[in-house]
């Protein structure tokens, strides 16, 4: 259930990062601050509000050392979410990196 748990919580990172993209070009034409305020950053940090709450709750059964790393699942959603849902490239050295971190959570986690 812990993994279950950290993996939403990466998840939620991820999916805030793309409500923040989307209040950042909803915000382009906008002179700051107003550029700021909108409805996808309103999204996006509520949603980060509850991915806090999450992690929180997560920790008080989980060791610090063992649920950080998936804080990094985020680095691995984000560029291949961005490519799929944003239409932007992932390259080859993206791919790499992307499987060395996967890597490493598996291998700090066995």
């Amino acid at each position: 259930m812990r993994y279950v748990q950290l993996a939403a919580f990466s998840v939620l990172l991820a999916i805030g990062q793309f409500l923040f993209k989307k209040a950042a070009m909803a915000g382009a034409a906008q002179p700051l601050p107003w550029a700021f305020i909108n409805g996808w950053m309103f999204a996006a940090l509520t949603l980060y509000g509850g991915a806090t709450l999450l992690w929180v709750w997560v920790l008080r059964t989980t060791p610090l050392s063992v649920a950080y790393p998936f804080a990094a699942l985020a680095f691995v959603i984000v560029p291949l979410g961005a490519a799929g849902f944003l239409g932007e490239s992932v390259n080859v050295r993206q791919l790499l990196g992307i499987a060395l971190i996967v890597s490493g959570i598996l291998v700090s986690n066995l």
